[in-house]
């Protein structure tokens, strides 16, 4: 167990030399205080089985078929293509991902 040096809150632990059982150390525990804090973040997701999932896949397969293959003879051509693939994926989630603020009270 590696604890904090020189924190009165994180260097205290306990060890329990009963609790061993059948093993040939003892466990060690510690107690971490939790801030009662409310750290809001956000993230971009599409909900799984909405219509912007629907929309999201349509738009990438719509952004495959539009992209030429015919000529890809050389490594920049190739690099072209994948990039077009990118770009086609990223505005495809652009476009139908929402912002969703992630609580202490959200689902996991």
């Amino acid at each position: 167990m590696f604890l904090c040096s020189g924190s009165s809150e994180l260097d205290n632990h306990l060890i329990h030399p009963n609790w061993h059982l059948t093993l040939d150390y003892a466990p060690l525990t510690i107690t971490i205080p939790i801030d009662e804090k409310n750290i809001n973040s956000t993230k971009c997701s599409i909900i799984k089985d909405s219509d912007e999932k629907t929309s999201f896949i349509k738009d990438i397969i719509t952004s495959i078929r539009n992209i030429n293959i015919s000529n890809l003879l050389d490594v920049s051509s190739l690099d072209r293509v994948i990039n077009m693939f990118t770009n086609g994926v990223e505005n495809a989630w652009e476009k139908n991902a929402k912002v969703i603020n992630i609580t202490k009270y959200s689902k996991s």
